[in-house]
């Protein structure tokens, strides 16, 4: 038996690279399976890929109305034993270009989203369950052109070490995901040439020498979403092929 079996994982931001990776390992692993997206070729791509008993949801972490519906689907669906609040969205430029629309698109949906959607979602959380956000070594890198995107991620690890302490009573661990340069979604928001450029510039610096892959971040994060990690939480893991360090 799988490591899965018979569990409920709900992974927002599923259709694509890591989070989709994530949900066919889990399938295979004997798990249930929820994703949440926006792309209309993505979620119907997705629908090809897993089982029919898949939960597929068209839905904004950035939309309070969103939040409520998506909270309504899982009722409906069954209690989760894992959530994994990976969808998330950037936009880079130097601060000077950040204006106040800018920055509330990115916070919504990389702070307020997964804020009010574990808010939403903790009363169908399994005792014992696992919460799993995901944030982005941005937050380290000190790079000039990602300053609200590295904020935003930087104030989802804070967010989770509070969520830990808040949620050890029923057992539900909560950890962070620190991916660096994944190949499926590296960078995918910066023009083609600039984010050439800046790949080429990041994976010099990673002393593994390359991008990671969707199955390599996906299989880090299913070992914090597992009774593996039974004794983890609060923590920070990362994925970047030693990038950074903290």
């Amino acid at each position: 038996m799988g490591r899965y079996q018979g569990k409920r994982i709900l992974i927002t931001g599923g259709t694509s690279g890591m989070g989709l990776a994530g949900a066919q390992r889990i399938v295979k692993e004997g798990g249930h399976v929820a994703i949440t997206g926006l792309n209309e070729e993505r979620l119907e791509c997705a629908r090809h890929l897993l089982p029919e008993t898949s939960l597929i949801l068209k839905n904004d972490a950035a939309c309070e109305a969103d939040i409520s519906e998506l909270h309504k689907a899982i009722n409906r669906w069954g209690a989760l034993d894992g959530l994994w609040l990976n969808a998330g969205y950037a936009e880079v430029g130097p601060p000077e270009s950040v204006t106040a629309d800018i920055f509330n698109h990115m916070m919504n949906a990389n702070v307020r989203g997964p804020m009010l959607q574990l808010a939403a979602l903790s009363g169908s959380l399994n005792r014992g369950a696992s919460v799993l956000v995901t944030s982005s070594s941005s937050v380290y890198e000190g790079a000039a052109m990602t300053s609200l995107h590295a904020a935003t991620k930087g104030a989802v690890v804070a967010m989770v070490k509070s969520w830990a302490n808040a949620l050890a009573g029923r057992g539900i661990r909560a950890n962070t995901l620190v991916p660096g340069p994944i190949e499926t979604n590296f960078r995918h928001f910066m023009p083609e040439e600039s984010r050439q450029r800046f790949e080429n510039f990041v994976v010099s610096q990673v002393p593994l020498g390359r991008a990671g892959t969707a199955q390599e971040a996906a299989a880090v994060a299913l070992f914090l979403l597992s009774d593996d990690a039974s004794y983890v939480t609060g923590s920070q893991y990362a994925v970047d092929g030693g990038l950074v360090h903290y």
